[in-house]
């Protein structure tokens, strides 16, 4: 009887195991969902206002003075 205890108690002991590894993984794929679902964000966001965005710097840059180049 004792045998048939410390059986099952292992059983149980390697299930939950396997179901919290199980979790680490799940959430491991969550947030690459995530990460996927921000990246096609930005994509778009930068595609939609890219032009936007570029004339700007342009007038910003315009608007500067003359500064010298930056060495390496």
């Amino acid at each position: 009887m004792i045998n048939a205890y410390a059986t099952i108690a292992s059983l149980v002991a390697v299930a939950q195991e396997r179901l919290r590894r199980e979790e680490k993984g799940a959430t491991a794929v969550e947030y690459g969902l995530m990460v996927g679902l921000i990246a096609v964000v930005i994509i778009g966001a930068v595609t939609l206002l890219g032009d936007e965005l570029s004339a700007l710097f342009t007038s910003i840059t315009d608007e500067l003075p003359d500064a010298p180049a930056a060495t390496p």
